[in-house]
């Protein structure tokens, strides 16, 4: 049974670093599968924040945060990790962790194509 836990979230100022983990447990390989970080802010949708795509080994990140966040894994723990940089308070929100062990067709930002979430860790970014 698959398993997705995201920990790391919590309050930090405007311009602050946070690093949220997500362990994700229960593939029985690690081929063909993306998985990524989402996040919805209070009064609006769910939006790709980076993933990374096991096909073609490449990782990807939404233009909002581009050059502030970094994604990266570590396979020997099935650990994801999103670094967070130089935050705004924009980029309050709740962030999600999900995994899929299907080949993707739409880019690994679409969220609609992932079948394994997490609960979600609340991200809060205020002076």
């Amino acid at each position: 049974q698959v398993h997705v836990a995201e920990s790391g979230g919590g309050l930090v100022q405007p311009g602050g670093s946070l690093t949220l983990s997500c362990a994700a447990s229960g593939f029985a390989s690690e081929e063909d599968y993306a998985i990524g970080w989402f996040r919805r802010a209070p009064g609006k949708e769910r939006e790709g924040v980076s993933c990374f795509d096991s096909t073609d080994g490449t990782t990807h990140y939404s233009d909002a945060v581009k050059g502030r966040f970094t994604i990266s894994r570590d396979s020997a723990k099935n650990t994801l990790y999103l670094q967070l940089n130089l935050l705004k308070p924009e980029d309050t929100a709740v962030y999600y962790c999900a995994v899929t062990n299907r080949v993707i067709a739409f880019g690994c930002l679409f969220s609609g194509q992932y079948d394994y979430w997490g609960q979600g860790t609340q991200v809060t970014v205020s002076s």
